[in-house]
């Protein structure tokens, strides 16, 4: 019943913060005489925080339009390439009709970004993206809130997880021919095993595996955020943290970890920041520091965005992950989506590189569980594996943010294309140059509207 006292709670709210809101617009109306009243701008003020802390969040949109590569901006367009019950595989579609820039982004590498299935939507890793868009062609796993799920689309499982995973990368390497995946925080686990199930079957491998702050060893530096999970019962979880989604959304039925638990979650491991944020907050809009208020806006707009996840889903990465460490055991058997039982072993993983990204302060993945990756992979040489301990970065900070554009990401970049056949992009870039020799003058108008529509 919490899960419908929550929706009835917040349907209740719902029209005190569009009041809210709307008496902060009206207060807050430059051509009202009282605007510049120093009382009003407190009333003001104060309106505009109780609607923002009485609103519904709903999932952000990643909002990437252009990025700025070789000195021209690129037009971006987002497409599903992919379409599951539980996740799409999104794509970023780059256009350009300069042909120079035309053809450096078909040389690029193809990248898969796996985002967390852990609470927030995939648009958390949207500065993770738009860096990579300047170098990559990039796919991102965009999961979906299971309680918009019908329950005829059957439950989903960690196994359901790994299958999808292997499913993207396959897709990726039969249209791109190649494939570099980047995994963020939670599916370091999964795409581990995904690739290992790969390996074993002696399936082609993603050229290059890069793992950031993810729990691969759990057992090494526990965060609370481990130990949470460590210290209560299986059944304890299954009992306190699970419910059923109301009737009145399309997964009415489905047993889930609700989004609005897992908020309080986060918000409980540090109440004293968010409460001086929001403080802080409230003084920029009666200062008029429009900048400061708006990236409060943009901040909390993705931190209080969140979704459900389906409860064998979550309840198996519990016991898989933080209870019983099968990845680091040796025991964990996935079911394949042909229905058979296989054991994961990363030590069959050959030819495949590694990159292990860790922040030093990071309060979430402690030191050195990602590191385990590189250990756990016996069969990839030493000279392709290697590891990168963000100075001064927590677990936020080694995928967005300043340290992730000025300190990650160039070490990122340097890895995917240490591990790029050259062989591939020489002949791709041949013929396009002949091609473009070819292209008469008064032919040039028909050419650049054919460019248009060109995508990398």
């Amino acid at each position: 019943m919490l899960y419908q006292f929550y929706e009835a709670q917040r349907a209740l709210m719902e029209p005190f913060a569009e009041f809210a809101q709307a008496s902060s617009k009206m207060l807050a109306n430059p051509v009202s005489p009282f605007a510049q009243n120093p009382l009003v701008q407190r009333i003001s003020a104060s309106y505009d925080l109780m609607y923002r802390l009485g609103k519904d969040y709903v999932k952000p949109a990643f909002g990437i339009q252009s990025v700025h590569i070789h000195g021209s901006d690129v037009a971006v367009q987002e497409h599903i390439e992919v379409n599951k019950p539980f996740c799409d595989l999104l794509r970023f579609k780059r256009f350009s009709d300069n042909v120079e820039t035309l053809q450096s982004l078909h040389d690029m590498p193809a990248v898969l970004v796996v985002a967390p299935l852990s609470g927030h939507y995939a648009t958390l890793l949207r500065d993770t993206v738009r860096q990579l868009l300047k170098d990559h062609k990039v796919y991102i796993t965009d999961w979906k809130n299971a309680r918009l799920v019908p329950l005829s689309e059957g439950e989903f499982h960690l196994d359901d997880y790994v299958n999808y995973v292997q499913e993207f990368i396959r897709h990726i390497q039969s249209t791109q021919g190649h494939c570099h995946v980047i995994s963020v925080c939670q599916p370091t686990v999964p795409v581990l095993a995904a690739v290992s199930l790969m390996a074993s079957r002696g399936e082609t491998l993603p050229l290059s595996m890069t793992m950031m702050g993810g729990p691969i060893d759990a057992t090494k530096s526990p965060t609370a955020v481990n130990n949470l999970a460590m210290n209560k019962s299986y059944d304890w979880f299954e009992n306190n943290v699970i419910y059923r989604v109301p009737a009145s959304f399309p997964g009415a039925g489905r047993r889930v970890y609700p989004g609005f638990l897992q908020h309080s979650g986060f918000v409980a491991m540090n109440p004293d920041r968010h409460m001086n944020s929001h403080y802080d907050y409230f003084k920029d809009l009666i200062k008029g520091d429009d900048a400061s208020a708006e990236q409060h806006r943009q901040f909390y707009d993705e931190y209080n965005a969140v979704l459900d996840m389906d409860a064998d889903y979550y309840l198996e990465t519990i016991a898989t992950v933080f209870q019983d460490f099968k990845l680091v055991r040796g025991t964990w058997d996935v079911r394949s989506e042909t229905g058979k039982i296989e054991r994961v072993r990363p030590q069959d993983i050959t030819g495949c590189a590694l990159l292990t990204v860790e922040g030093e302060l990071d309060d979430i993945s402690g030191s050195g569980q990602t590191k385990a990756a590189l250990k756990l992979c016996a069969g990839i040489p030493t000279e392709d594996k290697h590891h990168y301990e963000v100075k001064g970065a927590g677990h936020y900070g080694i995928f967005s943010g300043r340290r992730w554009r000025d300190l990650v990401y160039p070490e990122i970049v340097a890895f995917i294309q240490a591990h790029q056949p050259k062989a591939k992009k020489a002949a791709v870039k041949k013929p396009a140059v002949r091609a473009t020799a070819k292209i008469p003058a008064k032919a040039k108008t028909t050419a650049t509207n054919s460019r248009r529509r060109a995508t990398a």
